[in-house]
């Protein structure tokens, strides 16, 4: 039975979540956490998906507030064990609950090609056109709540 909770910033499972960020998003792309950006964090909302039988962190995302209509989600990751069996869809859809209790009306994010059809399925539509950063091409995607 698995579970969504937030996560406080700079909790023993904040760094949990960090380490998987890395692992899965950033590592294979041979890019680095870089710890400046840690501070930014503490304003924004990180959501953990856990395995109630074993505390197992599953996955994890973050959503980060644009202005006081829009919130962005972000560094959506699953365990690698976990993928494909529906913790993307729970914790996406649990985040998009817990952005409208807060007072958002819209989410927005910025999706890699690979991941485009996952949010589609969640209600998402591209906005504007492909964009590069940093080598990766990306879709704007958004969903009004």
């Amino acid at each position: 039975m698995r579970k969504m909770v937030d996560i406080d910033f700079g909790s023993s499972r904040y760094d949990e979540l960090v380490n998987l960020r890395y692992k899965i998003l950033l590592e294979p792309l041979g890019l680095k956490f870089l710890d400046y950006y840690r501070p930014k964090e503490a304003s924004y909302l990180h959501i953990a998906c856990i395995e109630q039988l074993d505390d197992k962190l599953l996955g994890g995302l973050i959503l980060a507030p644009v202005d006081n209509e829009e919130i962005r989600l972000m560094q959506v990751v699953v365990d690698e064990d976990f993928q494909h069996k529906g913790v993307g869809h729970e914790m996406v859809q649990y985040a998009l609950k817990r952005a409208k209790e807060v007072g958002y009306t819209r989410v927005v994010m910025h999706a890699m090609l690979s991941v485009v059809g996952f949010y589609e399925e969640l209600g998402f539509v591209q906005e504007g056109e492909l964009f590069d950063e940093g080598g990766i091409t990306f879709a704007r995607m958004v969903k009004s709540i």
